[in-house]
């Protein structure tokens, strides 16, 4: 058995050790790789581990052997599905195994915001010692108003922690979330999004991204924005009008952006569609790292070999995400 994986710069050592242990040849590439040349790779492959990596159509023509297509992660938007469907190949993620660590992330990026961390970390490293002046005031969680957009697991436990932990309201636009089962968490569903942006200080994104959500944040949506809002985006970087984002910053019509992942990934200083929120004391440019736990990375690593173990030896993959793109499969999928 022969398996690919792409995306090397994410270490995975316990997959990779995992797989060989079994006696798979494994072949890992880097991110970027051209399509040709990953079509060349995946030619004679069994199976095919992607984080990142675009997998495309002429990719999965190009796998004649394929018995799966492994994502080791979330999002499946960089995968063809109708393609690998065509074909008789199933397509699996592992949805469940940073749920909690992602929504610790958005929130340390909320609170880091709202505390201004970073603009007074950075005074004291420079100056030595600030004073309590005006400028350095920060904002408190509590009493405040949080608004989710997207109430799936990850939402939801940042809700949790929001009202629970801090005493914030919450608010939630999901079209697809029950009003009784978020308002028994504690969350007041609304049914406008421009209206529920308008009434928050906080504002967090938690939505999968697909042919309703994309750019679902844009120009007109930033505007309903308070001029203090904080924005933070854990989820994909397409939900947002970047563009307009950067805008509104530089302009300074928000209070805050806390961002996790981008449209185009690697983020660059230079050259980068975003390149101009570097250096700014109310940006947070994480490198798309909310998920990077050792705990979280100890749950991806052995979800995704029993989703591997499971293809090669030719059982049906379990399927565990609701994600509507992978119910659709029939062929060699077991759904949970």
């Amino acid at each position: 058995m022969k398996a690919i994986r792409t995306d090397r710069e994410l270490e995975c050592p316990g997959i990779d050790a995992g797989l060989r242990a079994r006696g798979v040849e494994l072949v890992t590439l880097p991110d970027g790789i051209p399509e040709m040349e990953l079509a060349r790779a995946v030619a004679d492959a069994d199976l095919l581990l992607m984080c990142y990596t675009p997998i495309t159509a002429k990719v999965i023509e190009a796998a004649t052997r394929l018995k799966g297509i492994v994502k080791y992660g979330v999002g499946i938007d960089a995968i063809d599905i109708p393609a690998a469907i065509r074909r008789g190949i199933p397509v699996v993620n592992v949805p469940e195994y940073a749920e909690e660590t992602v929504a610790e992330g958005a929130f340390a990026l909320m609170i880091a915001l709202a505390k201004r961390l970073p603009e007074i970390s950075g005074a004291v490293q420079r100056d030595g010692w600030i004073w309590p002046a005006q400028r350095w005031l920060g904002r408190d969680i509590a009493g405040s108003t949080l608004g989710i957009v997207g109430c799936g697991k990850i939402g939801r436990s940042m809700a949790r922690m929001a009202a629970q932990g801090f005493r914030a309201r919450v608010l939630a636009y999901d079209p697809h979330a029950d009003r009784i089962e978020l308002a028994a968490a504690g969350i007041e569903k609304v049914d406008n999004l421009k209206t529920m942006l308008g009434a928050c200080d906080f504002v967090s994104l938690h939505c999968v991204l697909n042919g309703e959500t994309r750019g679902l944040i844009g120009r007109e949506e930033l505007a309903c924005l308070k001029p203090t809002a904080v924005l933070i985006n854990v989820s994909r970087g397409a939900l947002v009008d970047e563009e307009a984002l950067v805008e509104a910053v530089v302009k300074d019509r928000m209070g805050g952006v806390g961002l996790d992942v981008y449209s185009l990934e690697p983020l660059t200083r230079t050259g980068h569609p975003m390149s101009a929120l570097y250096g700014r004391d109310n940006v947070i440019l994480f490198p798309h790292l909310t998920f990077f736990t050792v705990e979280a990375m100890r749950r991806l690593e052995d979800d995704t070999l029993a989703r591997c173990f499971e293809i090669l030896d030719g059982r049906a993959v379990m399927v565990r995400s609701l994600d509507r793109r992978l119910r659709a499969q029939v062929n060699g999928v077991v759904f949970t």
